[in-house]
């Protein structure tokens, strides 16, 4: 149990720290004065330093299950309001830096993408398995004839996706708000444009002011 507590604590500064630093900037002694365990205590945990690369994109999507889809299925039926609920958690868990350096998955993706190895392959599975969840929302969106002029979810899905991205990335890059609220104008404007009632879309808020 000590070890699994231990393992917790490291891991939580791991992820924080590779937001920034990015996953190779991780090295044991760093982990050791940010967490205050030993260096021997830490490799001991995990091993190798893919080891520990693995286990914090593990701990990052778990995070990331938490704090968007997690909330969005428990408080939202399917269709267009999870869609929104998604969005909106989405947009949330970046603005209000739950990670120094916003989305883990948007500043890792950059980082490992012309990168293989299984580092590589556990960054894409955590971002296609979002991506995936996001389009069958949307699909059972387009059966509730919720978005009647949507004919390829999947597209969407891309852009939606790129429209968040962008937004994280502009607010870290100037250290502002703006870019989340043109994302949700952005969003809210391609749903409208598919159909969406005026109202429900209403519910991907606007951000803080600077």
């Amino acid at each position: 149990m000590r070890g699994d507590e231990s393992r917790r604590i490291v891991l939580a500064h791991a992820v924080d720290t590779a937001t920034v630093d990015g996953l190779d900037g991780l090295t044991i002694g760093r982990l050791a004065d940010a967490s205050g365990y030993s260096k021997s205590g830490i490799a001991t945990l995990f091993g190798s330093k893919e080891q520990l690369q693995l286990a914090v994109v593990s701990a990052a999507r778990d995070v990331f299950i938490e704090r968007v889809v997690a909330p969005a299925r428990a408080g939202t039926p399917r269709g267009l309001e999870r869609v929104c609920a998604l969005l909106e958690h989405w947009l949330a868990y970046s603005r209000d830096r739950v990670f120094r350096g916003g989305c883990f998955f948007a500043a890792t993706s950059v980082e490992f993408d012309a990168k293989p190895g299984v580092v590589r392959d556990a960054i894409t599975a955590a971002s296609s398995e979002w991506e995936d969840y996001l389009t069958v929302s949307l699909e059972h969106a387009m059966a509730a004839g919720e978005l009647p002029l949507l004919d390829e979810a999947r597209q969407l899905t891309f852009e939606m996706v790129s429209f968040l991205e962008a937004a994280n990335t502009r607010s870290l890059l100037h250290g502002s708000a703006e870019p989340y609220r043109r994302a949700e104008v952005a969003l809210r404007s391609r749903l409208l444009a598919l159909g969406a009632d005026p109202e429900r879309v209403a519910t991907i808020g606007r951000g803080p002011e600077d």
